[in-house]
């Protein structure tokens, strides 16, 4: 599991500076490297540093003492510890993981569990990813013992009727109990469905498709969840038992 860092661009910008309380050079080099500056950071030793992203990847710049130079990389104590990292983790990853997370909860999965459950644990996931059933199984015993609430968002990427069969599932008169008969049969049991995607439907899988894109998953089960620190974490794949306690907590007896 790991903590995450959002490549869009929408996220970024929230808690970007204006551009005015840049210096010129640090800007110029931000916007010939591709950089996008998020904020100064008090850096030990009195430099003058700013934090931004580069792609998926935080990067810390240095002013030098004239005003006219930029060191661009990591900085370190003198015990060798990346204090870089702590910077990225602390005003980048987190707060832009919380931001994710709101969005997500904005989000219009299919809900099983309890509004009241302690846990939240949401999942991309495609109707043929056999991973996927394996670990709506393995979450089960957790959602039916209410500690758990169970968000899954339907995408369709793996095989040629993965959008069809997420539309079907998606347009029954009751979308959750049919993904629940679709995983209990083990993708036999699909509600009949005619004719043509709406484009309500289509776009719901689009967004979805977008926001598993933005987290920067790119295979199914992705799966997210906010762990003790109130930071958001990622696993892509079916989980193991040790990753299953750290989402779901101790399993019902």
């Amino acid at each position: 599991m790991k903590s995450i860092l959002l490549a869009s661009s929408g996220f970024i910008s929230a808690l970007s500076f204006a551009s005015g309380d840049i210096p010129p050079v640090v800007k110029q080099f931000g916007e010939q490297q591709n950089i996008t500056i998020v904020k100064e950071i008090d850096a030990p030793g009195g430099v003058k540093s700013w934090l931004g992203q580069y792609q998926d990847m935080g990067v810390t710049l240095f002013l030098t003492p004239d005003g006219k130079h930029v060191i661009s990389g990591y900085l370190y104590d003198e015990k060798g510890k990346n204090i870089s990292e702590e910077y990225f983790q602390k005003e980048l990853y987190i707060p832009l993981g919380r931001k994710m997370w709101e969005t997500l909860n904005n989000a219009h999965p299919l809900k099983e569990g309890a509004e009241t459950a302690k846990r939240k644990v949401f999942v991309f996931a495609d109707p043929f990813c056999p991973y996927c059933k394996a670990f709506w199984a393995k979450a089960q015993p957790w959602v039916e013992g209410g500690n758990v609430q169970l968000n899954t968002l339907l995408v369709a990427y793996l095989n040629p009727k993965s959008g069809r069969n997420a539309t079907a599932i998606l347009n029954a008169a009751d979308p959750v109990a049919a993904w629940k008969a679709y995983e209990l049969s083990n993708g036999k049991t699909l509600p009949k469905f005619e004719g043509t995607t709406s484009r309500e439907t289509f776009d719901l899988l689009q967004h979805h498709q977008k926001l598993m894109d933005e987290l920067g998953a790119n295979a199914t089960p992705a799966i997210y969840y906010m762990n003790d620190r109130n930071e958001l974490q990622q696993v892509v794949g079916m989980p193991d038992e040790k990753q299953l306690l750290d989402m779901f907590g101790p399993k019902p007896e």
